[in-house]
């Protein structure tokens, strides 16, 4: 049974193990002056999060369907905290580069602990568990932002890292003794588990859309993500790492958003929301190009802008992850392996193809091509709602228990 405090615990953790992951995009322009980088070399910090986080669920999530989930997330835990340990004490850009890979490839706790909440939540409530734990999820992706340029601020940019480590140790020991044991649901080993997530994209056509639907619009938000710190700190704005990290606060509407859309979803209003948020990720591009204008108010849009890009994303992914999961129950874990690694390798894909944007040419490029990537989550979505339209619910029993 899936109780509000247990509920509250898995919040959290998500919001910790994947915050971690975001602790640098605030301290790009600090790093890249303190160990004489190129802002683009930087940059690169956000794909190898990315990248490491995507083979993370590509590999590591599986084994929740394979695995007893409260050990294996206590594991998880520890080994993300040694890669920002590594962080912290890393005194040039490589050291640094592998911790940010270690803490991505276990970060992926959090993909575990999702669908664990869907399973745990009461028939017709999951939609709820998992917008709540996204929430936690995105506010933890907010205040690691937000805290990390306040604590660089003040102690350099080593420090965030270190504190992200010690309180990953800590939320280690609480899940060892709060979450509860579960029964492995895979049959066969590794190997055999892998190839089964593999059999499942095959066999279900709603579960690619919704991959590529949550790959594409990643990849668009990506673009910003991986530019904002450049913008922000360049002469345009002229702003600090603390108050680069406090822009990121206006992204509090993406964790009301993932509530609602999870609310929608158990509501059988899912396609509502994601059209939503796929419409709404190409118009926020426009309020972002005209931040770089001389209007007075400029930095004013650039905030609406960051706030409402996140918040259309998480319109998209919960409503996602609400079609995703059912398609198997007892396959949840490798279901999530599969549409989050589409999702993070669009992340990582849309951080590269920003950074070669702004390189080539700035703002206007970067605002380009994020609504670009836009416009391609809207045609996807539209593909996903013919499927729906010729086959309600088909998917969910068409391969049968050939997958497990």
């Amino acid at each position: 049974m899936l109780t509000r405090p247990l509920l509250l615990l898995m919040a959290v953790t998500t919001g910790l193990t994947v915050g971690g992951n975001y602790v640098n995009q605030p301290l790009l322009d600090t790093i890249a002056g303190d160990l004489g980088v190129s802002d683009g070399r930087a940059a690169g910090l956000v794909t190898v999060a990315q990248v490491s986080y995507g083979l993370g669920l590509l590999l590591v999530v599986p084994l929740g369907d394979l695995l007893e989930r409260r050990r294996l997330l206590v594991v998880l835990a520890l080994l993300a905290a040694a890669g920002h340990a590594l962080c912290a004490l890393a005194p040039d850009y490589w050291a640094l580069a592998v911790g940010t890979a270690v803490a991505g490839l276990f970060s992926v706790a959090a993909q575990i602990l999702v669908p664990f909440a869907a399973e745990l939540a009461e028939p017709g409530r999951a939609g709820r568990a998992v917008g709540t734990v996204m929430s936690g999820l995105l506010i933890g992706a907010l205040l690691a932002r937000s805290v990390s340029g306040a604590i660089a601020e003040v102690a350099g940019w080593h420090a965030p890292y270190a504190v992200v480590a010690v309180a990953l140790v800590l939320i280690a020991l609480v899940l060892g003794r709060r979450l509860p044991r579960s029964a492995p649901h895979a049959v066969g080993g590794y190997l055999a588990t892998l190839a089964s997530g593999a059999r499942l994209v095959a066999e279900l056509p709603r579960l690619r859309t919704r991959a590529l639907l949550g790959g594409l619009g990643f990849a668009g938000v990506s673009v910003l993500f991986a530019t904002m710190t450049f913008q922000l700190a360049g002469p345009r704005f002229g702003l600090s790492d603390l108050q680069i990290g406090l822009v990121g606060l206006s992204g509090v509407a993406g964790a009301l958003m993932a509530t609602a859309a999870g609310r929608m979803a158990d509501a059988g209003r899912g396609q509502w929301a994601t059209g939503i948020g796929a419409v709404g990720l190409v118009t926020t591009w426009g309020l972002l190009g005209l931040s770089a204008s001389t209007w007075l108010t400029s930095l004013v849009l650039f905030v609406l802008g960051f706030g409402l890009v996140d918040m259309f994303l998480q319109a998209v992914h919960v409503s996602n992850q609400n079609v995703v999961y059912p398609l198997r129950p007892d396959a949840r874990a490798r279901l999530n392996s599969v549409y989050m690694t589409t999702y993070f390798a669009g992340g990582a894909l849309g951080s590269a193809v920003g950074s070669a944007a702004w390189g080539a040419g700035g703002w206007p490029v970067v605002t380009a091509v994020g609504a670009g990537f836009g416009v391609l989550t809207i045609l996807v979505w539209l593909v996903d709602l013919r499927l729906e339209r010729r086959s309600p619910g088909g998917d969910v029993s068409a391969a049968g228990a050939g997958s497990r």
